[in-house]
């Protein structure tokens, strides 16, 4: 009988998610497996998530890959999913509780922090910044601001000018984005805490005439043109594909009698107008990791 991994992703929306479940469907065939996707239409939606995770349960899946929506929402229905023993591996936000048999992250702190030294010294470390962040709730996003900020910090002559909230969504972000430049706010730079909403102020910024460096996080496809075009500064490759490949040959390995790592990391790479050439190909081109490269 195949065995057949549940994958949950937060959003259908953001190319980051569509990147992962195809980085858990690319490995599961690889490794002779099959992979269920569970998706609420809603992006980020609590109620359905739950509900997905009953459904899941329901259909006696052999692991879950599973990122949850909320920080601490979901909770109960996780430790469901432990109280049923089916096993449970996370993957690109860390969990609020315990219950993974391990975790496959990368390091939001750290890739915010890196990429906005990137800025400062490319602003030869003076400027107003306007840093756009995702949903209040979001584990990635406040990690990433809370890196972007102590960078930020360590320049006496760097300011942040404004903080808007872009949703993780393309439209929310020029919107808000729009909305400040027309209040006359100055500012030189936009650190955006995900590619999506990096190329909504970079809409934004065109449609009003008006010039600002532009960085973000994800390394998707867009980011990459933009970096060609010479709208984006760079990007944090937040390697959410990889990761899920990962994460699911953790599930398989598991499944098959090895022991895996309680915590996988990926490496932080900084994407720029130097090196963009290993990202520059759809994510069905892009290499997956091999085990070994990253379970050392």
């Amino acid at each position: 009988m195949t065995t057949t991994i549940a994958v949950f992703t937060k959003s259908r929306i953001n190319p980051a998610y569509a990147a992962a479940r195809l980085g858990a469907d690319r490995r599961a065939r690889e490794l002779g497996a099959q992979v269920v996707q569970y998706v609420p239409e809603k992006p980020e939606n609590v109620e359905e998530q739950i509900a997905q995770i009953d459904r899941a349960l329901a259909q006696r899946h052999d692991a879950f890959v599973f990122v949850p929506v909320h920080p601490t929402a979901v909770n109960a229905a996780i430790r469901k999913v432990v109280a049923s023993g089916v096993p449970l591996v996370g993957y690109l936000n860390p969990f609020s509780e315990p219950g993974p048999l391990t975790q496959v992250i990368s390091d939001d702190y750290t890739l915010a922090l890196k990429i906005t030294i990137f800025l400062c010294e490319r602003l030869e470390r003076r400027g107003s910044v306007v840093v756009v962040e995702g949903p209040p709730h979001s584990i990635t996003s406040n990690d990433r601001v809370r890196g972007f900020r102590d960078a930020l910090g360590r320049f006496p002559q760097m300011r942040i000018a404004a903080s808007i909230c872009g949703e993780y969504d393309r439209d929310a972000a020029r919107a808000v984005t729009a909305e400040l430049i027309a209040s006359d706010v100055s500012f030189d730079a936009v650190i955006a805490a995900n590619d999506v909403m990096a190329l909504g102020a970079i809409d934004a910024l065109d449609a009003g005439g008006r010039k600002a460096v532009v960085i973000g996080v994800n390394a998707i496809p867009d980011a990459i043109t933009a970096i060609k075009q010479g709208k984006l500064l760079a990007t944090s490759d937040f390697d959410a594909m990889n990761m899920a490949a990962i994460a699911t040959e953790a599930a398989i390995r598991h499944l098959r009698g090895e022991t895996v790592p309680k915590l996988i990391g990926l490496p932080v790479q900084i994407v720029h107008a130097k090196n963009y050439m290993a990202w520059d190909k759809p994510f069905e081109e892009r290499t997956l990791l091999d085990w070994n490269s990253v379970v050392k």
